[in-house]
């Protein structure tokens, strides 16, 4: 029977567990390059396994890309397991700095009230400038950032998508037996 795919793009995360050995980042991002695709947003950190690192990717495909690209990835033979996520079915969140214009005391207390709003921290402050932290979803970020353009932004710091299923299923749910891993280092 033959699978219909959505032709639609939209924004997806792959959610990859990976050996954490020298290369493998580099190795995960190489096919998506000599696939095609972009990366909108690549992180990567610590698990709650030792030894295994979590790799967050972000990509607009659709369903039939992020098929292909998700069967590319449990190929390599540093990856432990592969779960696509998309917007409605996980918790994304970013990080960023942003270092803003206070020039005058009012300005300052503007861009303090906008901080709190926003839930974030002032983490610098000058005589004009303001360093401001946030936590928080894409869109978020994006509104805090619009309404701080009118002060001037100096500079924004901000990391890639991090990201989470919903509900109680895991990464480690659905993934290939622990023999499909192990099969191409014992061939090598």
């Amino acid at each position: 029977m033959k699978k219909e795919f959505d032709s639609q793009k939209k924004l997806y995360t792959l959610s990859l567990l990976v050996e954490d050995v020298p290369g493998v980042l580099s190795q995960v991002a190489r096919l998506f390059s000599r696939k095609g695709y972009n990366i909108e947003s690549i992180v990567s950190g610590a698990t709650d396994r030792p030894g295994i690192t979590r790799i967050s990717i972000e990509i607009i495909a659709d369903e039939l890309m992020i098929d292909q690209i998700a069967a590319q990835c449990r190929k390599l033979l540093p990856v432990q397991a592969v779960k696509i996520l998309d917007e409605e079915t996980s918790i994304r969140q970013e990080n960023a700095f942003i270092k803003v214009r206070a020039a005058s005391r009012a300005e300052r207390d503007e861009v303090l009230q906008l901080a709190n709003i926003f839930h974030a921290k002032v983490m610098d402050v000058d005589k004009e400038a303001l360093t401001i932290y946030v936590f928080g979803s894409p869109d978020k970020l994006k509104a805090l950032i619009r309404m701080l353009e009118d002060f001037g932004i100096m500079e924004i710091a901000k990391t890639g998508t991090i990201a989470i299923e919903r509900g109680s299923n895991t990464i480690y749910d659905n993934n290939k037996l622990r023999e499909e891993y192990d099969y191409g280092k014992n061939v090598l």
